[in-house]
């Protein structure tokens, strides 16, 4: 990675810091050559403070550390834009965000379990439900999304929202692994949600 840390009389660069789940931007800090280095070598985000004019690591006195997850630099070669896993709240202040914004998105979870049903499918164990239900065919994987939707709507008719809520939960993590059977995504799924509201 390419920086131009030339561009700045003081050779700092800004460096942008992204949840890599939620895309939830949680501050801004900025980088000299060293510690984006160090950030690359040891997978914790580390700035260049201003105010304590040294290498500083997000989480050294609080704990909640920054980790690295991918790195990325803009067009110019002169803005990076890190995204991380944080460990607690971002700002000083507790708050998620430095803007004080909640750091929180339950449907970018579906896109973690997606990978995890994709690395099951990858790498089957002995132990795993879902690479036995990958071993078994495409027939059975659809009949148990089958079986989950009927489930559902038995609830449905219910009136007992612990229990529906738990079928619900059922039903999407079985078409979710429907769909990684027949090799689509839940963003393929997304697209033509899109194309239709337009």
């Amino acid at each position: 990675m390419q920086v131009d840390f030339s561009k700045s009389p003081d050779g700092l660069v800004p460096a942008i810091i992204q949840d890599a789940i939620t895309n939830k931007v949680l501050m801004l800090g900025y980088m000299n050559q060293e510690a984006l280095d160090k950030t690359l070598a040891e997978g914790k985000v580390t700035f260049f403070s201003r105010s304590k004019n040294r290498l500083w690591t997000k989480g050294e006195e609080s704990g909640n550390f920054l980790q690295l997850k991918h790195a990325a630099i803009d067009c110019d070669a002169d803005t990076l834009l890190l995204k991380v896993h944080p460990e607690g709240p971002t700002c000083h202040t507790g708050a998620d965000t430095c803007w004080n914004e909640v750091n929180k998105d339950a449907t970018s979870f579906l896109g973690n379990l997606e990978q995890v049903i994709r690395d099951r499918k990858q790498n089957p164990t002995d132990k795993s439900y879902t690479a036995s239900l990958f071993a078994k065919g495409i027939n059975k994987v659809a009949q148990k999304v089958g079986e989950e939707a009927v489930e559902l709507v038995i609830e449905a008719k219910d009136n007992n929202d612990h229990l529906f809520i738990n079928e619900a939960a059922d039903l999407l993590f079985h078409y979710l692994i429907l769909l990684q059977a027949k090799g689509f995504t839940l963003e393929d799924v997304v697209n033509i949600l899109k194309d239709r509201h337009k």
